[in-house]
């Protein structure tokens, strides 16, 4: 049976580290300006506000949405279509009113909407009404930037015990470098940030985190197998030797994101944004980052022949 793999490759994908550190600092450049100048797009989940589902009988469009919103005195509104052209999605930040007006906004704003009957509004139901107080937003934003943080600093110290400590911050570099570039993606497009894209960067650590191990863990076995081999031949090596299962593993999971952005409708779209993001920088960092960052602070068989021989005394490393 014809098997197709990767395995006996032998690209020197570490000839091109300079390159590739280089245009990962301008891309990151890129992305902490937009971050700085103009933050992130929040959600509801996190600003606060009321978000109004309306359904019209016929296709409407936007702009006439947001002028009749004018109209009704509400400022700084978003709308936008979902699902269908004659859905309606409508985000209104906090007003100054109290909460129980808040609440009744989706009320008048579907009798506003109603009474305009050139745009079939007339016929316009509301289907979801939900309020979002700005006090649960901002403990949102705290508890989502505590759980980010406490997930990273747990991998480092995994890591400085798992490996070595110069292997731990090629790691941290390349989870770094994957969140900020997946954020930075958000924020420069203008995309909405909710709780589902959150968890969706919660998830890129983890799945940059377990690509990067598979190459360390290759690279720390041909330290011990390969005594001849030069540091960056060890690392070539292991890259070439993983190279079937990261592009395998990406592929399937990047298939199943993209269905998911296709057809997961709009709720899920800014989850699978992130992920799409998360997967493809993923496996560019487990490459370039994580090894060249290692590399850079002379990561040495020395360096790990000499942890083992600490943590595994006794066992069937002193075979090698």
């Amino acid at each position: 049976m014809w098997k197709f793999s990767f395995y006996n490759t032998s690209f020197d994908f570490l000839r091109w580290r300079k390159l590739a550190m280089a245009w990962s600092l301008l891309v990151l450049l890129i992305a902490i300006v937009s971050l700085l100048s103009q933050g992130m797009n929040l959600g509801l989940d996190f600003t606060g506000g009321t978000m109004i589902a309306v359904q019209y009988p016929y296709t409407v469009e936007i702009p006439k949405i947001r002028e009749i919103l004018s109209k009704c005195g509400i400022r700084n509104a978003q709308a936008q279509h979902f699902g269908t052209s004659r859905d309606i999605l409508i985000r209104i930040p906090p007003q100054k009113s109290s909460q129980l007006d808040n609440a009744s906004l989706g009320k008048r704003i579907l009798q506003t909407l109603q009474s305009d009957k050139d745009s079939g509004g007339d016929g316009a139901t509301l289907r979801q009404v939900e309020f979002v107080g700005p006090q649960v937003g901002q403990e949102l934003v705290e508890q989502g930037s505590l759980a980010a943080f406490g997930a990273m600093v747990c991998i480092l110290i995994y890591i400085m015990f798992r490996f070595e400590w110069r292997l731990a911050i090629g790691t941290i570099a390349a989870t770094i470098h994957d969140v900020l570039f997946t954020i930075g993606f958000f924020s420069l497009l203008h995309i909405e940030f909710n709780l589902t894209v959150l968890a969706a960067v919660l998830a890129v650590i983890g799945y940059s985190v377990n690509d990067t191990v598979v190459v360390l863990d290759r690279i720390r076995e041909n330290f011990r197998k390969r005594c001849k081999y030069s540091t960056v031949e060890v690392m070539n090596l292991s890259i070439n030797e993983t190279l079937s299962r990261t592009i395998i593993t990406s592929f399937v999971t990047l298939l199943s994101v993209i269905v998911l952005y296709l057809f997961g409708g709009n709720a899920m779209r800014g989850f699978a944004i992130a992920m799409i993001c998360g997967i493809v920088v993923g496996t560019y960092s487990s490459i370039y980052i994580a090894s060249a960052t290692a590399l850079y602070f002379n990561v040495s068989r020395e360096n790990l022949l000499h942890l083992n021989l600490h943590s595994n005394r006794g066992d069937a490393v002193d075979r090698y």
